[in-house]
């Protein structure tokens, strides 16, 4: 009997022992499972903190990339404007210039004073023709220019005076044979149209300041009025020639310059309907001539006639409109009656 209690004694003790093995070894083994996890979630701890960190440093290099590129297109944008600021400066300060010998010329109503600013405009407009022409410059342009504006002054049939020099320069061509007929491309335009706007003024009598008064009234607001038209409706091209111009354009520079044309030629025609129909007639051919210089100007690879007008361009480049509306108008005026005898009426 005692030697079986002592048999289950011992497998008890046997037993309880092995539990306590096992039971060991599974805290052993948590404390690994434990160890392990802690060690997983160590790592993936720095695992998360690298990546925190290589995510903030691209961070900062994208920033001070994006502050780099804004700070160059800063700079780009102040060299941009400043750039704008002293081409419109020049500009403008041209353009007061310009209107002050205008007013002045305006105020004094010489004959003399005025043939001799519109022949020296005219000399240098051909000087610009030649380069579009592509024609070398040579002294006899210039001789025959000269002596078309003395007989322009001295006569009362201006344009006609372009005529009896051109046959005299065709005589002197056939004369040398060493001239090309190209050559007389620049008594055609600019010489015709600047006679025309002395014609205007010597044929108006006492009204020749408002009658080209009326005429740069009409082609500044045609001029105007298609810019800002273009910028606000232009969507359809006008034409290969000039590509920034619109339809929608030209149509609103024609309707503004009617119609301040018309209030302002009033007093030169004596009736709103013949007033009307001249300003629509000049607006119309001062688009072309704009168009006209434009072409001459492509034809020849040229971005301006000149470089008189700083911010401007050439002297043919500021009056392109103005020429063609002067030739148009010079033509009509002799429909309307008693224009060389009219009474201005203000």
């Amino acid at each position: 009997m005692k030697e079986h209690t002592t048999q289950e004694n011992s497998v008890e003790s046997t037993q309880i022992e092995s539990t306590k093995q096992d039971s060991a070894l599974e805290i052993k083994q948590d404390s690994k499972k434990v160890k392990q996890k802690s060690k997983q979630k160590s790592k993936n701890v720095e695992q998360d903190s690298k990546e925190l960190h290589s995510n903030k440093i691209e961070q900062d290099l994208a920033h001070n990339t994006d502050t780099e590129i804004e700070i160059e297109h800063s700079h780009t944008l102040q060299d941009t404007l400043k750039m704008k600021f002293l081409a419109d400066k020049a500009r403008f300060i041209t353009a007061f210039i310009l209107i002050g010998i205008l007013a002045l010329v305006l105020i004094i109503d010489s004959p003399l004073l005025t043939c001799v600013v519109l022949g020296v405009l005219c000399l240098v407009g051909v000087q610009e023709s030649l380069s579009l022409y592509k024609l070398e410059s040579a002294p006899h342009y210039y001789i025959f220019t000269f002596f078309i504006w003395v007989l322009a002054y001295i006569n009362e049939r201006v344009v006609e005076s372009a005529f009896i020099v051109l046959v005299m320069y065709a005589s002197f061509l056939a004369y040398s044979k060493k001239i090309s007929p190209k050559t007389m491309l620049p008594f055609i335009y600019p010489i015709i149209p600047f006679l025309s706007i002395y014609a205007l003024y010597k044929d108006a009598g006492g009204a020749g300041i408002w009658v080209i008064v009326w005429l740069i009234v009409i082609v500044a607001f045609t001029d105007t009025g298609a810019y800002f038209g273009g910028k606000a409706f232009g969507k359809t091209p006008f034409c290969e020639t000039s590509p920034k111009k619109t339809i929608e354009g030209v149509i609103c520079g024609v309707v503004c310059g009617v119609i301040f044309g018309s209030i302002v030629g009033i007093g030169t025609c004596g009736s709103f309907l013949y007033s009307m129909m001249i300003a629509f007639v000049v607006s119309i051919a001062s688009v072309f001539g704009d168009l006209f210089e434009s072409y001459l100007k492509r034809e020849a690879g040229v971005k301006d006639s000149g470089s008189l007008l700083p911010g401007h361009g050439g002297v043919l480049d500021r009056l392109d409109a103005v020429l063609f509306g002067a030739v148009v108008m010079h033509f009509l005026l002799y429909f309307l009656p008693g224009y060389r005898e009219m009474a201005i009426v203000l």
